[in-house]
């Protein structure tokens, strides 16, 4: 891509300046309509990036003098950042706003918008206009950093506001972000997806790969260390296709370098990486950069390769697993690998899935993220035959769940009796009890007093539990 049309691709300072004026707008009439600081509550649905983008949509809030709560009902601005990767997350979303109805009716003045990948899908769209006229604004994915003008537009218009243009998407710089947490942060290196994988919404909501420059990454993960951050997780929907878009092109281990290179004590972490575009330059920076944890998420979806060519993968089993295998060779038993399978994708036959139940008995992932196949309006897959019962997907779901139980049980019995460096991370399930990360993302429950949050101790094991392991802080 030539610098030009790179160019075109960030939002300009001019319009980011607008949006700071705009913030200034809505903070005077924020004042005035209140007379104290009024509430927002945001709520978010889907992945990390989402979970990201509602850190940006707090900063501008913040800007625009609102406070924050987790409580709708005592907020005067109720956002829902929604997720459209499988319908369960939609359904949760329409039942969400809905209970809102009477709400609405009686506090007049509650502003609600819904945004995020939902809301960039056309039917969606028209389906809030239609079924949900209590909803004051929506906005897609790609206009999050005019947050302040279309919400200055609502309070002013009295009109329901819609914006949610049909686009590639931009990289908006600068942008201002509330953090959920002190020591722990989302840190995004790029957007959208190239990928189109038949069964996958994300890139028509998502828009087009577009990485962020490498200098702005390293400035903020720089920012980030400097103000005490212990785990910094870089974000993007294929973190592996990063820099392809740049000219000249930095790719993702060189990032990672450049990352691990900065002064201080923090993990870094990423997600989520592609198959076919996992490197051998990848896995070698993994290995050798100490601050790069020793964990790898990397979806296999389908352990059979006339479902990985329907899915449009770009990848075989053996590919697969010849990376796994090159990665432990690398990182021997510091690797812990995770990863996403669907069952039951539409002509999945019983033998083929067993095709995926036979790779993780071969691989033995530390833990799965598994889903029964969900189809997305507009994508290739919602339209082939899918002649298989939900009630046998569900069937098979169960044998595969069964199967990795005993292999993670299995699994965290090889950490008995050993310290391990982790971070400690927050308070745990049970009074008194403080809960703790691995490098290989492993949970460790341990009891501690809460001044420990934050900060990073060698825990030793003393009980291995199918997902998580009991510990004490190493003498």
């Amino acid at each position: 891509m030539q610098n030009g049309e790179l160019k075109l691709r960030f939002v300009p300072q001019t319009e980011l300046d607008i949006q700071k004026e705009y913030c200034k707008k809505v903070a005077a009439l924020l004042n005035e309509r209140y007379g104290k600081k009024p509430l927002a509550c945001v709520v978010t649905y889907g992945c990390q990036q989402n979970v990201a983008d509602s850190e940006r949509l707090k900063g501008m809030l913040f800007e625009m003098g609102y406070g924050f709560t987790d409580d709708r009902f005592s907020a005067q601005l109720i956002i829902f950042n929604t997720c459209a990767v499988r319908e369960h997350a939609e359904d949760r979303v329409f039942g969400n706003v809905g209970a809102l109805k009477k709400h609405r009716a009686e506090n007049p003045g509650t502003i609600v918008a819904c945004c995020g990948c939902m809301m960039q899908q056309e039917h969606i769209a028209r389906k809030i206009k239609k079924s949900f006229p209590f909803v004051d604004l929506v906005f897609g994915t790609h206009v999050v950093h005019r947050l302040p003008e279309l919400l200055y537009k609502t309070l002013t218009s009295q009109k329901r506001v819609f914006e949610t243009p049909d686009a590639d998407g931009v990289i908006a710089e600068g942008v201002p972000v509330l953090r959920d947490d002190e020591k722990k942060a989302w840190l995004p290196i790029m957007y959208g997806c190239n990928n189109f994988c038949t069964y996958c919404i994300v890139p028509y909501v998502r828009g087009r790969e577009r990485s962020r420059l490498p200098q702005d990454i390293v400035s903020e993960a720089k920012s980030l260390a400097d103000s005490g951050y212990k785990e910094i997780t870089l974000l993007g929907q294929n973190v592996n296709s990063y820099g392809k878009d740049l000219e000249p092109r930095v790719s993702f281990a060189e990032l990672l370098r450049m990352i691990n290179d900065l002064p201080g004590d923090f993990r870094i972490r990423f997600m989520t990486s592609h198959p076919k575009d996992c490197t051998e330059e990848l896995l070698l920076a993994m290995a050798e950069c100490e601050k790069v944890a020793k964990h790898l998420h990397l979806p296999f979806q389908s352990g059979n390769d006339r479902v990985l060519r329907a899915m449009n993968r770009g990848y075989t089993r053996s590919r697969y697993l010849s990376l796994i295998s090159r990665a432990r060779e690398l990182m021997g038993d510091s690797l812990s690998v995770t990863s996403d399978i669907i069952v039951g994708f539409p002509g999945e036959t019983r033998q083929e899935f067993l095709d995926t139940l036979s790779l993780i008995e071969e691989v033995r992932f530390t833990s799965l993220f598994t889903f029964i196949y969900s189809p997305r309006k507009g994508t290739p897959a919602a339209s082939m035959p899918d002649p298989v019962s939900q009630e046998e997907k569900g069937r098979w779901l169960r044998e595969l769940l069964d199967a990795q139980e005993r292999i993670s049980a299995q699994n965290m019995k090889k950490y008995s009796g050993k310290t391990l460096k982790c971070f400690i991370c927050g308070r745990g399930r049970q009074p008194g009890e403080l809960e703790a990360r691995t490098d290989g993302n492993l949970i460790v429950e341990l009891e501690g007093d809460e001044s420990l949050i934050g900060s990073f101790k060698n825990i030793t094991v003393t009980e291995p539990l199918t997902y998580v392991l009991k510990g004490r802080l190493a003498e």
